[in-house]
């Protein structure tokens, strides 16, 4: 690596991703890994130009940039790079620098579009391709201190939107409306806009802003919550629904800013809401105050998930928790990083053990079709002594009063 320092990844962060890596290979029997989806290229390279990095179990990587090259340059620490024309050349790009075709050759099969994959094995012909998408996630599921930091000011930004959102709401704007406010203060804030995720077909615009019975309607999206949206094309999200009097006002965001995201969920109302969101609202801090003490180094993930879906039970939630009937979501909290969906996941049947620097978004919800929907979601850092949450807006349901 060069000494050259970034604004989104010092060299010395990049250095120590590669060598995670490294390590990672050495111990799967991979002899190089050739990285090119988009968040593991800015993991790896600091940098979401068109590219392939190309990683080695020794020695130093080779950045190949297809576009744009000079901006590569100028946001890349990786010290070997070079201007690629086509994919074809990547094996003559290796030799040129002394690097040997790889016998087992490392690729991201969990998100690698087939035809790429297919291409790249008449390219590396004499390879044996290794699925090694596991092992970066679980690197990255582990925040360094540089990305911990990341994470809580695009945390910060998220409450301050958050405390925006009580100043907005107001009764007779659609959703819709109230959505385009929230997201032009945010854009002034500095949210990059896109909010990755690496499951197929998922895909985020800022977030949630529901109301009333709106906020229970069910989507395709993996979430507890949906939202009609504004067209079957994009059946989530913001509809055109009125915001009225007395009912729950989801705000459930994510915050971006130099890639790191935070998750965010708050309850809102114009006026008092029902005893029933009241009480089912404080269930669910209750549920997240079990939690946080849990969640330490060691911890399984899905023995926590069964905690909270038993704690959900006794409190009289069983049948609301996380979404209704069978097609209810059967996780509790994700990972959140570059991406809205990463390791480790609070979710059914998960064996993965929680680790110090583990960052989890932890959402209990419920939910009321034809009422509207109650509940929390908070970013937490684990701890030796349970979940730090990084978010601080109230948990309370906010109460705005009419003018």
């Amino acid at each position: 690596m060069n000494s050259k320092e970034t604004k989104v990844a010092p060299a010395r962060e990049i250095a120590a991703r590669i060598g995670r890596l490294q390590n990672a290979m050495a111990g799967k029997d991979v002899d190089g890994v050739l990285i090119q989806q988009k968040s593991d290229l800015f993991y790896f390279a600091a940098t979401g130009q068109q590219s392939y990095l190309y990683v080695p179990v020794e020695g130093q990587p080779l950045f190949m940039v297809v576009k744009d090259f000079e901006r590569a340059k100028m946001e890349s620490p990786i010290e070997n790079i070079v201007s690629l024309t086509s994919v074809k050349n990547i094996p003559q790009c290796l030799a040129d620098f002394g690097l040997t075709p790889p016998e087992r050759l490392g690729l991201e099969l969990d998100v690698l579009p087939v035809n790429l994959y297919l291409q790249q094995q008449k390219i590396f012909s004499r390879s044996e391709s290794v699925d090694i998408s596991l092992e970066i996630r679980l690197i990255r599921g582990v925040k360094s201190p540089f990305e911990i930091e990341k994470i809580r000011l695009s945390c910060q930004l998220s409450d301050k939107l958050a405390q925006r959102m009580s100043e907005l709401l107001e009764p007779g704007k659609k959703e819709v409306e109230l959505a385009g406010e929230l997201e032009a203060y945010a854009r002034k804030l500095g949210h990059q806009g896109i909010v990755r995720m690496r499951m197929w077909g998922g895909e985020l615009f800022y977030g949630h802003l529901l109301s009333g019975p709106g906020a229970a309607v069910s989507s395709y999206l993996a979430s507890p919550t949906g939202g009609k949206g504004v067209s079957p094309f994009v059946a989530q999200g913001a509809g055109h629904n009125i915001i009225g009097m007395n009912e729950p006002v989801l705000f459930d965001y994510v915050f971006a800013v130099d890639g790191y995201l935070s998750d965010h969920a708050r309850i809102f109302s114009i006026g008092k809401v029902s005893d029933k969101i009241l009480d089912a609202h404080k269930a669910m801090l209750e549920i997240q105050g079990e939690i946080i003490e849990k969640a330490k180094p060691g911890a399984v993930t899905g023995e926590l998930y069964e905690t909270m879906v038993s704690m959900a039970r006794k409190l009289g939630y069983g049948e609301h928790f996380m979404g209704v009937g069978e097609r209810r979501i059967r996780f509790t909290g994700h990972g959140v990083g570059l991406e809205l969906d990463e390791f480790p996941f609070i979710a059914k049947g998960q064996q993965l053990p929680l680790e110090k620097g583990m960052i989890i978004a932890l959402e209990p919800k419920t939910i009321f079709p034809g009422v509207g929907v109650a509940g929390i979601e908070n970013t937490h850092l684990v701890t030796e002594n349970g979940l730090e949450p990084l978010t601080l807006f109230s948990d309370e349901i906010s109460e705005v009063r009419c003018a």
